[in-house]
């Protein structure tokens, strides 16, 4: 019987079917796309990785892991009948309510029953003759599709450090993006976290409380603030799925499509009184306003970028006992905004715990993982758990995983080695029928992501609409397109004091070979303006393209 099983599984893997699209995840990007294409009566087949929907809030299960969005501005708006028999809980909803959000998305719109789990892609391959792409699993189970669309994520390519004997360890040891679906006991444990970033931060503030000794291990600081997080009381509520409809066109106006808008005064046009009363009402408020609400200037101008770096430094020396570990957690390397800003509760309070240390690895670098714990230059510590918050290879990272090759045999990471060349962030010249939402040089990586999501999967749905009803079997970008795409997003960004610092979002990551040179990663005109592209481009019948 055991050999039957096997032949029949061999048998299986080598059945190809063909669709008219395979969409490559599904996370909210590729679960909205499958509905749409659906709407338009094409074959689709949707392959994920996991065992389930969600994506990221799939796969980080991580204590801590919630929103940093207000949740009523982050689900799904295509469905008035979802908006209003979906309640959010709290102003910035945790995982486990997220991802019973996006299952419960699935279940009323029967998406499963065109998705694979358990499915993860190895290569794309572009078929000249065909038209159309071969899609293998790492299974050897092969399937082709006309149309070929990712769905992969930003920030889904998940790195650990480069440190000896990661292997060797005998305690508990995970990345926070493969955390356990099983429940972690922290009670009575000695346990580890190396990494300061936004994951860092949630786990960090999180188990604190819990474990008996905690050791955090920073490279770099990050400049984090509160996130003033509470219940959605009933009122709210009822408020809430009231006025969804001016929300939503709220959202369409705003560079992030977040609830917030730059103030457009400079730091310098008002009184130093004035000054401090607005820096204290963004830092005593909700959400990303002290980010994305702040003096229009403050991510161009050094100099006002300098004094609310100032600002948020005292509030970390206010809140933080010991002076020492205070100037420990203030970042010297860049200022206030260029990187995305961790949202906290608590977290720096999480440092007065007399069982809480901070060890600076720039000063003391890890050496290696040993069997009982972690050895620094001039330490050992010994863990029951190392929990690494070490982040991602950020927006290229998961296409780099997967062999994509195009036209002649091209790779996809060959001909973005020096960085992604694209057009729209929604295709690259020399891959056909390719379309790459959420990926580089598209607004989608530098916004309040579903809303993003939503305005790519609608554009790339007209355009299989437009391909359908016109007979056209191939599109693609020209070089000339993508080449002024490219010198666009480049202009954009200049100015921009974010493209001075090393981070996932200008494509630093010192985990990864080769992504050491820092990289234009992201669209910079806003949101509006990105969809204003998009727009044009369609209405002009896909200027920057070839359909045939």
């Amino acid at each position: 019987m055991l050999d039957a099983a096997i032949a029949d599984a061999h048998a299986n893997a080598s059945e190809t079917k063909t669709y008219d699209a395979i969409i490559i995840g599904a996370g909210i990007a590729g679960m909205y796309q499958l509905y749409r294409l659906r709407q338009l009566g094409l074959s689709v087949r949707v392959f994920e990785t996991g065992t389930g929907v969600g994506g990221t809030w799939y796969w980080n299960r991580y204590p801590g892991a919630r929103f940093d969005s207000e949740s009523y501005t982050y689900g799904f708006s295509f469905s008035e009948e979802l908006l209003q028999e979906w309640n959010w809980s709290e102003h910035f909803a945790a995982q486990p309510e997220t991802l019973t959000y996006l299952n419960h998305v699935a279940d009323k719109f029967d998406l499963r029953r065109d998705i694979q789990f358990n499915a993860r892609v190895s290569s794309a391959t572009f078929d000249e003759q065909k038209s159309q792409w071969g899609v293998t699993l790492d299974t050897g189970e092969t399937h082709t599709a006309r149309f070929l669309v990712t769905a992969v994520g930003p920030l889904s390519a998940d790195t650990m450090p480069k440190l000896p004997g990661v292997d060797r360890f005998r305690g508990q040891s995970f990345h926070t993006y493969r955390w356990p679906k099983e429940e972690v006991n922290f009670a009575g444990k000695r346990v580890a976290v190396i990494g300061t970033g936004a994951t860092g931060v949630q786990v960090i503030q999180t188990i604190a409380p819990a474990v008996a000794q905690l050791t955090v291990f920073q490279r770099t600081p990050n400049w984090c603030t509160p996130l003033n997080n509470r219940k959605i009381s009933d009122e709210e509520q009822r408020q809430i799925k009231g006025s969804y409809p001016e929300l939503f066109e709220l959202l369409r106006t705003t560079p992030g499509c977040y609830i917030h808008n730059a103030d457009p005064r400079g730091t310098f046009e008002v009184t130093e009184q004035e000054r401090e009363a607005f820096w204290e009402q963004r830092y005593g408020e909700p959400g990303f306003g002290i980010w994305q609400a702040n003096f229009h200037d403050m991510l161009t101008d050094p100099k006002a970028n300098a004094l609310f770096s100032d600002f948020v430094a005292r509030k970390i020396r206010q809140r933080v006992k010991d002076p020492a570990v205070a100037d420990m957690l203030i970042p010297k390397c860049h200022g206030f905004g260029t990187r995305r800003v961790p949202q906290e509760t608590g977290y720096y309070e999480a440092f007065n715990l007399p069982h809480v240390k901070l060890v600076d690895i720039k000063a003391t670098p890890i050496e290696c993982i040993t069997e009982t714990g972690i050895k620094t230059s001039d330490a050992e510590y010994d863990f029951d758990m190392i929990i690494y918050a070490t982040g991602f290879d950020a927006i290229t990272g998961a296409f780099d995983r997967i062999e994509f090759r195009g036209v002649g045999g091209q790779r996809l990471k060959d001909k973005w080695a020096d960085g992604p060349k694209t057009y729209l962030g929604l295709q690259s010249a020399g891959f056909p029928n390719m379309l790459t939402i959420v990926g580089p040089h598209n607004a989608s990586t530098r916004c309040n992501i579903p809303r993003c999501i939503e305005q790519n999967v609608d554009w790339v749905t007209d355009l299989l609409r437009h391909a359908r009803d016109t007979g056209c079997t191939r599109f693609e970008a020209t070089e000339e397109a993508e080449a002024d795409w490219s010198r666009h997003i480049n202009e954009l960004a200049d100015g921009m004091l974010y493209t001075q610092i090393d981070s996932w979002a200008t494509g630093i990551n010192s985990n990864v070979e080769g992504k050491n040179v820092r990289r234009i990663l992201q669209y910079q005109g806003g949101a509006p303006a990105y969809r204003a592209k998009c727009d044009e481009v369609a209405s002009s019948g896909y200027a920057g393209m070839v359909l045939r």
